[in-house]
């Protein structure tokens, strides 16, 4: 008997974002300054999604920070969104919270991991003693406190599973049948994945299935629904293995933000007019960007077996 063959999933950026739909709950990978999924991040601003459910890492980067001022997020789930020395508090974040223009899910990195265990494991929700005694409970209603319910007498936090349609992770490269590998920390990335409905990859190489049984133990995210390949696609953040983070960009993008966050809008809708309406593609914004600087930001991979 002939084995069917199996399925490849690999699309365009394009092709990938226009199965995002309006109102859907999306998580975003990396953390901080590396590893996030910005290619595909900016073609959902170019799509103009709106009223979505952003989730972020523990230490959410300024890719969330963007699609709130982009006017695409509704609701944010991430205990901080940032860039630690660069911006302390995404500028973006803090006028939209601060005006009720988007929903806060208030919780803790641990809050946030317990969420996305119950979804990864199928349940409602995943008791969680982090918490108790503090204010988040009282900020955030969707925690319910209990009893431990089989004799003792320590208190609980019930925490509702969090479950993305689609979770957008990057990596270093992924096979067509969506098997990708990251070339260092995967960081929380694992359950972002494992906790939603569909995986879409954003991956700087797209690489034989030979290549990626060499080891599958570096497998970090395996079947994938989606994969899109796009070469300096966390661009302006690092992906380990292949290239630095752009500080001169990143401070642009703070100065803009903030530019907004003041009431400057001309300057922020500047800087989402050149870096994400203009480019018609990841190619043309990567052109924006200049072979100069991408080749300073350049690093080798490299993988010992």
């Amino acid at each position: 008997m002939q084995k069917p063959k199996r399925k490849e999933v690999t699309k365009s950026v394009s092709e990938a974002v226009a199965q995002i739909e309006d109102g859907m709950t999306v998580a975003v990978g990396g953390l901080g300054a590396d590893n996030h999924p910005m290619a595909v991040v900016r073609e959902i601003i170019k799509q103009k999604k709106k009223n979505l459910t952003v989730v972020g890492s523990a230490t959410a980067g300024l890719d969330i920070d963007l699609l709130i001022g982009a006017g695409c997020a509704k609701k944010v789930i991430a205990p901080y969104v940032g860039l630690e020395m660069y911006c302390p508090i995404g500028h973006n974040f803090r006028k939209y919270a601060e005006s009720g223009e988007i929903e806060i899910w208030e919780c803790s990195e641990y809050i946030l991991y317990a969420g996305l265990f119950a979804a990864a494991s199928g349940q409602d929700f995943l008791s969680w003693h982090g918490g108790i005694g503090s204010s988040v409970p009282k900020l955030n209603k969707d925690l319910v406190e209990f009893t431990d319910p089989i004799g003792g007498k320590k208190k609980y936090l019930a925490v509702p599973a969090i479950r993305p349609d689609w979770s957008i992770i990057h990596v270093g490269w992924s096979d067509a049948y969506g098997n990708g590998q990251h070339v260092g920390a995967p960081f929380g990335d694992r359950w972002l994945a494992r906790a939603a409905n569909r995986i879409m990859l954003c991956a700087e190489r797209i690489v034989p299935n030979s290549f990626i049984r060499k080891n599958p133990f570096m497998t970090s995210v395996s079947y994938a629904d989606c994969v899109v390949e796009a070469p300096y696609g966390a661009h302006p953040y690092a992906a380990h293995g292949f290239y630095h983070a752009d500080d001169e960009h990143i401070k642009d993008y703070v100065n803009c933000s903030n530019a907004n966050r003041k009431g400057d809008t001309k300057k922020w809708d500047d800087y989402l007019k050149r870096t994400t309406h203009d480019p018609k593609d990841h190619v043309e914004y990567l052109e924006g960007i200049g072979i100069r600087k991408l080749l300073g930001l350049y690093e080798h991979p490299v993988v010992s077996w």
